[in-house]
C-alpha cells in the first residue's frame, strides 16, 4: 500500500504542474463611502464574480422560528423593490447573470456573477435585492412547500438523521444543535414578517464582508460598492453569545431504522480556527481521516478489513467552538467492530503521533493541491471571503504553504496528543447495529 500511496502522491503532482500560479495581487479596496473588499482584478476573461457575507447566520434564528434564516435564502430571488418575481427571474435570464444565498450557521452568504458588459445592469438588480426584498404570498408559498419537502427528506435521511442527534448530543440546548433548515412546524408556520425581521437584522454595513475577482478595477470597484451596498444601513454587531460548551463523552445513541447498513458519526469537542496551533492541528487530522486514500481511518477500516466505502474526520471550526467529527457507513453485522477501530485509531494516534513519512506525504498533499482552490473567479472570490471570515489576514494565501511546511513532527504529535479521546466518543447510530447498546 505505501508504494501505492507513493505512486499517487507522484502522479497528484505531474497534474499540479499545470495548475494556475497563486502568484496574484490581492488588493483592498474602500469605496467613496468606507465600504472594504478585496479585490483581485483579472481581465483574461470578461467576467466579474463576487462573494459576500454577513455574521449572523442559523444561529441567529429566534426559539420557534428555527429556519428562518434559510428560508430568507429562497426568497432573495423572487422579487424585489418594483420587480415582481416573475419580472426579477426574466431580467435575470436576459441579463445572464448568477446569483444565490446561503445561511451558514455563523454568516448568511451572497454570491454574484456577471458578464461585463452586463456589469451596471446586474449590479443595480443586486442591489435591489439587497435592500427591498420582496415577499410576495405566491412566491413565499411555493418557496414554503419547497423547504417543507427538503424538509421531509432530511428527516428520513440516515445520514442527516445521524449527525442532527450527534450535534444535539454534542452541544444540548446550544443554537449550533438546532436544525439549520428548521422544523416542518416552523417553516409552516413562518410568515412575511418573520423574513422581514431576519433581513433587517442580517444586512448590515457593519458585518458585511466582500471579496470580487475578475474585469473590474479599484476605482470602480468602489463606486460599484457604494451603489449596491451604500444603502445598507449601519447596523451594529449581532448579540454576543455564550461560547459553546461540549457534553463531556463517552456516550452513545442509537436510533433504530429498518436499513441494512448502520450510519455512524462520532466525534468530539475540537479547535477554533483562531488557535495558534491551528494549522498542526489541520495537518494531524488530514493524516488521521481527512478523506483520502492514504489516511489511518480509511487504511485500517477499508483497505485492510473492507468494512465500510468511506470513513472520514476532521476538524470543523466554528466561531464559538470547534468540532472534531467523523463517520461512516458500514453493514449493521460489522457496527460494532468498525467504531471499536474507530477508537483504536485515535488512541494510537494520540499515543503515538504520525510518522515522519505520513507528515511529508501530508505537506505534498496540502501545499500542492492548495492552488486547485482558486481554479477560476467564482473559487477564487469564495477563498477570499473565507479568509477575511477567519480573519486570517490579506497575506495569508502568500505565506499557507510556507506555514504548513514549517510544521514540525513534534507539533503534530503534541496537537494529536491534546486534541484526540478515543475513549470519550461521543456516538450517534442509525441502523440496527450489532455489538453496540445505548
Amino acid at each position: 500500500m505505501i508504494k501505492l500511496r507513493t505512486w499517487l502522491l507522484q502522479a497528484f503532482i505531474l497534474i499540479l504542474v499545470a495548475t494556475p500560479s497563486l502568484a496574484f495581487k490581492i488588493e483592498e479596496v474602500t469605496s467613496p463611502g468606507g465600504i472594504k473588499a478585496w479585490l483581485v482584478e483579472d481581465k483574461a476573461v470578461p467576467l466579474i464574480a463576487m462573494k459576500f457575507s454577513f455574521r449572523g447566520g442559523s444561529v441567529s434564528d429566534p426559539q420557534g422560528k428555527e429556519g428562518v434564516t434559510n428560508f430568507l435564502t429562497g426568497m432573495m430571488d423572487e422579487g424585489a423593490a418594483d420587480l415582481d418575481s416573475a419580472t426579477f427571474q426574466r431580467l435575470r435570464d436576459e441579463l445572464s447573470f448568477k446569483m444565490n444565498f446561503d445561511a451558514e450557521r455563523d454568516h448568511f452568504e451572497g454570491a454574484f456573477q456577471t458578464l461585463s458588459r452586463n456589469r451596471d445592469a446586474s449590479f443595480d438588480l443586486l442591489r435591489k435585492v439587497l435592500m427591498q426584498p420582496r415577499f410576495d404570498p405566491a412566491p413565499l408559498e411555493l418557496v414554503r412547500q419547497q423547504f417543507l419537502l427538503s424538509v421531509r427528506d432530511r428527516n428520513e435521511d440516515p445520514e442527516r438523521i445521524a449527525s442532527s442527534a450527534w450535534m444535539a448530543m454534542a452541544l444540548p440546548g446550544d443554537p449550533y444543535a438546532r436544525e439549520t433548515g428548521g422544523t416542518l412546524a416552523s417553516i409552516g408556520s413562518t410568515t412575511a414578517e418573520d423574513l422581514r425581521r431576519a433581513h433587517a437584522l442580517i444586512f448590515n454595513r457593519r458585518t458585511l464582508q466582500v471579496a470580487v475577482v475578475g474585469d473590474i478595477d479599484a476605482a470602480n470597484l468602489g463606486l460599484l460598492l457604494d451603489k449596491v451596498f451604500g444603502g445598507l444601513p449601519e447596523g451594529q454587531e449581532p448579540p454576543a453569545l455564550p461560547q459553546a460548551r461540549f457534553s463531556e463523552g463517552p456516550s452513545l445513541k442509537i436510533i433504530p431504522r429498518d436499513i441494512p447498513q448502520s450510519i455512524i458519526v462520532f466525534g468530539h469537542g475540537g479547535i477554533r480556527r483562531n488557535d495558534p496551533e491551528f494549522i498542526p492541528a489541520y495537518i494531524m487530522s488530514e493524516i488521521l481521516g481527512g478523506g483520502g486514500f492514504g489516511t489511518r481511518l480509511t487504511q485500517e477500516i477499508r483497505e485492510k478489513r473492507g468494512l465500510t466505502y468511506g470513513v472520514g474526520a476532521d476538524l470543523a471550526p466554528l466561531e464559538r467552538t470547534g468540532l472534531f467529527i467523523g463517520s461512516l457507513g458500514t453493514r449493521n453485522e460489522t457496527a460494532g467492530e468498525a467504531l471499536t477501530l474507530v477508537k483504536q485509531e485515535l488512541r494510537r494516534m494520540a499515543e503515538e503521533g504520525p510518522t515522519a513519512e505520513e507528515l511529508a506525504d501530508a505537506k505534498t498533499y496540502l501545499t500542492g493541491s492548495y492552488a486547485l482552490r482558486f481554479d477560476g473567479n467564482a473559487t477564487t472570490a469564495a477563498q477570499l471571503l473565507g479568509i477575511q471570515q477567519d480573519d486570517l489576514g490579506i497575506d495569508y494565501i502568500a505565506t499557507r504553504n510556507a506555514r504548513v511546511e514549517a510544521v514540525t513532527l513534534e507539533q503534530v504529535k503534541a496537537q494529536a496528543k491534546r486534541l484526540l479521546h478515543g475513549d470519550k466518543l461521543i456516538v450517534a447510530v442509525v441502523g440496527r447495529p450489532e455489538g453496540l447498546t445505548n
